[in-house]
């Protein structure tokens, strides 16, 4: 099969190259994808830079998240069977025309649906449900703060929020985006660059749930906007890991701070959790609530120009390499 490679193990996105390597094979439990596209994720970003290590165990190569047809079924398989079309989670290895996984962690590709806006799903939507609706409890009716909203994570978070009766509050750089995360369904959008991000969000009400993706330029305004029991969930640091929390103002208004990442979970907890995705996220997908929007798409030999666009930080939406 033909994968991305990274040249010196580390580096610059021209450090992306296409290889041949063996073909993987299903083991038990497992299934082989035959892939037809696969998300583009800052985990990916991070991996290349030699940031964010692959977890023992984990397949060789970027990739967390792809959409195709199942061409291998191991032993003890029993839901899926060769030729149907799944998305699913990876430990790593998407960035390749074949990818194995546990068959835990595929799910169908939603009717009507092209496998580019599949590939776009399960990585963004677990991190979404985990983040928003597990550890931060979001409620019917509760306001949801989102940093970062016209990320990949941001548009899906959004679009979920509101599927589940929440309100949401977006915050990101530019008139642009502002505009494009209230075209999503955001009830407040606020430009970072132009606004008073702390007096809006008071005139609003405050929030009850915080996704930060940006960390410490933005731990004093969480800790100020935040109601009472509200829940600051952390799960990327693109200004800094190291903030200034004020712990009697979080005892005050008895604010739960937590974190999370995705890729390290044991297999047994990704198949919990996907499974829950599809209990609850994949009708939301079905009665047309939500759809992932995808910036642009690149083929799989020009990972490297994927990655420069979204390090370049001016997309709207996911990020999505053809196969």
């Amino acid at each position: 099969m033909k994968a991305i490679h990274i040249d010196g193990g580390s580096g610059p996105a021209e450090a992306l190259r296409l290889v041949e390597r063996p073909d993987p094979v299903a083991g038990a439990g497992e299934i082989r994808i035959r892939v037809r596209a696969a998300g583009v994720n800052r985990p990916d970003l991070l991996q290349r830079r030699g940031l964010y290590p692959a977890p023992p165990g984990a397949p060789e190569g970027l990739g967390l998240e792809v959409a195709g047809e199942v061409d291998q079924v191991g032993d003890g398989v029993t839901r899926w069977a060769i030729g149907d079309r799944v998305c699913a989670l990876l430990g790593g290895g998407g960035y390749s025309e074949l990818a194995v996984v546990d068959a835990r962690h595929a799910l169908p590709v939603p009717d009507e649906m092209d496998f580019v806006q599949a590939a776009a799903l399960p990585e963004t939507v677990c991190t979404v449900f985990a983040n928003v609706f597990e550890a931060g409890a979001l409620k019917a009716g509760e306001t949801l703060l989102i940093h970062g909203a016209t990320s990949g994570i941001g548009v899906t978070a959004i679009q979920m929020a509101k599927a589940a009766g929440g309100k949401v509050i977006a915050t990101s750089r530019g008139a642009a985006k502002a505009a494009a995360a209230r075209a999503l369904g955001a009830d407040l959008s606020l430009d970072a660059t132009a606004e008073d991000l702390r007096a809006a969000i008071a005139d609003f009400g405050g929030v009850d749930v915080v996704l930060d993706m940006v960390g410490r330029d933005y731990a004093a305004l969480n800790q100020a906007v935040l109601n009472r029991f509200g829940r600051w969930v952390v799960i990327a640091t693109l200004s800094g890991a190291t903030a200034e929390i004020d712990l009697a103002a979080l005892m005050m208004k008895r604010i739960v701070l937590t974190g999370s990442t995705l890729r390290a979970r044991p297999a047994d907890e990704k198949a919990r959790l996907i499974a829950q995705v599809e209990a609850k996220v994949w009708p939301w997908i079905a009665a047309g609530q939500m759809r992932p929007p995808v910036e642009a798409t690149y083929p799989l030999a020009d990972a490297a120009a994927a990655h420069l666009r979204l390090e370049a930080g001016d997309h709207v939406g996911k990020i999505v390499l053809t196969v």
